[in-house]
């Protein structure tokens, strides 16, 4: 396979063409801005699993320029000091011992982009004043020449620091409408210095920057820059300009291009989430590599061995980056290389375990790997005696709790009422959007049966059964079941859950109102709407989509628009009638034309098993939806983090 030929960056010889991309890292960082130990296991893990070169999280040169006086830098990895080489140092052999290189991704810095919880009473720059993204009543500053060129120096003195560490390469952070790419954006940078004005005036400053790296780290200290070919926003990059940018900054002396699309108001290009589709910015990668001799990174959901190995073959990009995917599953290369591609454990794009958690000041993991980022805290330890598990209910929570168990050495039995494992990952994975869903049932699936797990279908539990084989342990996993409100005419033929929609039991006669606009709602708006039919959301709140992560939520909001479904907040339905709904809209009465009412309201957990069941069996626990209806990534890592302690 073409993923496993090695390549090389400038002068340096990669074994693979398997990239780590860059990631959030908070939380992997000490409060100074050091490698944590955690942060060197996390990448070590990659390195291990087979990856060639690791990209790390951005880390700054300086932190005397942007100031975030609210927030210690354990945001972010710093190297400002040689107080840095020795965790560097040990990051580079931790890597180098699995044969992977290791390179630091750096960042000017946010400019407009710092996020509201970052901004406090801390002062943003930019190339230009111009309002916060997150909050537009407060504009960055324009940056003075001569702190521009201490930026500049900062690079170089950085460059110097990793030099010494044994670090083997640099990524300038030139995308996403960050710093650098603010600088290199007409609509962003207004300036009638030698850092503004035309393209090549723009560039000055990313040129600069290039320059001071090879001369703080050698000319030969290979460079790569991650540029974004089109922001996809009005006013922002188009394909041309991108095009030019590639072959400038091949001429100004860079190794190698990582290549993506988007920014800040296109967030979900940057971040791509469920709704894009994969290898969905290959084609900016192959526009890009037409350009320049030099190496191309392709990235953007490519965590599918047979489209990774493709645009390798079809010559589209010389190298393919997996962020997500090595999160979820570490050993992604060694599975592709020893033909395990069933033993894959899936990415599902939500941004739960990732972007959502370190946006909440929460340390990077993921929400089918809840390993990630604790690699050696939560390294499974053979249990010191066997016990009979018994889980019953195989959803998600069910199934990570049944599989952890067992590796431990503990012997696990699993019931699931229905005829298939999945629990309410089967509905959810039901639209075209969702095969990633679908992907995580089957890789569970055949897991349970490679460990040995008994799975035991159509068999429902009852107090009577549970108590007749004796279990030591006992997993409540039954999950949740949708609430039905109470509102007149709720009982109509007409009315049908969004779960029994999704299963095939109903089906959805136009026109549709869907009453709940959270993300199951809304999935289901957009499935049906894209199917053609006439869809209305109905939403008590002001807004909808609010339990979503904000590049997925942009991404879905924009989908539904596109498909034409009609959204209405602040409303309320009074009764279901034969004709269709009456509903309370902005204080006013209404009435919504509808053969079908789905009803996306929420879910109400199935306790009752685990009721029965704690005062008898000492060792009872619910998890996943039985305890509480959440999140994908809240049942899983309630499965892993019981199953990991019994």
């Amino acid at each position: 396979m073409k993923l496993f030929e090695p390549g090389k960056i400038g002068r340096l010889s990669i074994k693979n063409r398997i990239v780590m991309a860059p990631m959030g890292v908070g939380g992997l960082a000490e409060l100074d801005g050091r490698f944590s130990q955690r942060a060197i296991d996390y990448y070590a893990a990659r390195a291990k699993g087979g990856t060639g070169l690791i990209i790390t999280g951005v880390s700054r040169p300086t932190r005397e320029i942007e100031q975030l006086p609210h927030v210690p830098f354990s945001y972010h990895f710093m190297v400002d000091s040689a107080m840095y080489i020795c965790r560097l140092s040990e990051l580079a052999d931790a890597v180098h011992d699995y044969g992977a290189k290791i390179a630091l991704q750096l960042t000017a810095g946010y400019g407009r982009v710092a996020p509201q919880m970052l901004l406090g009473s801390g002062e943003a720059v930019a190339p230009s004043r111009f309002p916060c993204f997150f909050n537009p009543s407060i504009s960055a500053r324009e940056l003075t020449v001569q702190e521009i060129e201490d930026l500049v120096k900062a690079f170089e003195f950085g460059a110097k620091i990793m030099k010494s560490a044994g670090i083997d390469a640099v990524e300038l952070h030139g995308h996403e409408g960050y710093l650098f790419d603010q600088f290199q954006t007409a609509l962003w940078n207004r300036r009638t210095d030698r850092y503004g004005g035309n393209l090549e005036k723009r560039l000055t400053f990313a040129l600069e920057v290039i320059e001071a790296i090879k001369k703080g780290a050698g000319a030969d200290f290979p460079v790569i820059y991650r540029v974004g070919i089109t922001h996809y926003l009005e006013g922002g990059r188009e394909v041309e300009e991108g095009l030019r940018m590639v072959r400038m900054l091949e001429a100004a002396g860079v190794d190698a291009l990582h290549i993506d699309a988007g920014c800040y108001e296109t967030w979900y290009w940057a971040h791509p989430p469920t709704y894009l589709s994969p290898g969905c910015m290959v084609d900016m990668a192959e526009m890009a590599k037409r350009e320049v001799k030099i190496p191309v990174i392709a990235v953007g959901k490519l965590g599918y061995p047979d489209l990774a190995e493709k645009t390798l073959q079809e010559g589209k990009a010389d190298f393919i980056a997996l962020g997500r995917a090595l999160l979820a599953d570490p050993e992604w290369p060694l599975k592709v290389k020893e033909k395990r591609l069933e033993d894959i454990c899936p990415c599902l794009g939500d941004h739960e375990g990732c972007l959502g958690r370190v946006r909440e000041r929460k340390y990077i993991s993921c929400t089918v790997n809840p390993v990630t980022g604790m690699e050696r805290e939560f390294d499974l330890k053979s249990a010191k005696k066997s016990k009979s598990v018994l889980v019953i209910g195989g959803g998600p929570g069910g199934m990570k709790a049944a599989l952890v168990a067992k590796l431990r050495g503990h012997k696990v039995t699993l019931w699931e009422k229905n005829n298939a494992l999945g629990g309410n990952l089967l509905p959810a994975s039901v639209p075209g959007f969702k095969q990633d869903y679908k992907d995580l049932i089957n890789y569970f699936s055949i897991q349970l049966k490679k460990s040995g797990v008994i799975i035991e279908l159509g068999k429902e539990a009852t107090p009577i059964r549970v108590r007749e084989i004796k279990p030591d342990v006992v997993l409540v996993a039954t999950g949740a079941t949708p609430i039905i409100p109470e509102i007149a005419g709720i009982k109509r033929r007409k009315v049908i859950t969004a779960s029994d929609l999704l299963l095939g039991k109903k089906e959805a006669i136009e026109p549709v109102v869907v009453v709940g606009g959270g993300l199951t709602g809304c999935e289901v708006a957009l499935h049906l709407a894209q199917k053609g039919k006439k869809v209305t959301i109905v939403e008590m709140l002001n807004d909808i989509a609010r339990d979503v992560f904000l590049a997925n939520r942009m991404h879905l909001l924009k989908l539904l628009s596109d498909a034409k479904v009609t959204i209405l907040t602040q409303a309320k339905v009074i009764e279901v009638t034969e004709e269709g709904l009456e509903i309370v809209h902005s204080d006013k009465k209404d009435f919504l034309e509808a053969n079908t009412v789905i009803l996306a309201v929420g879910l109400t957990p199935n306790t009752e098993l685990w009721e029965k069941l704690q005062d008898e069996i000492p060792e009872t626990y619910a998890i996943g939806d039985c305890a509480e209806p959440r999140k994908v990534l809240n049942a899983i890592w309630d499965g892993f983090r019981i199953a990991r302690l019994i």
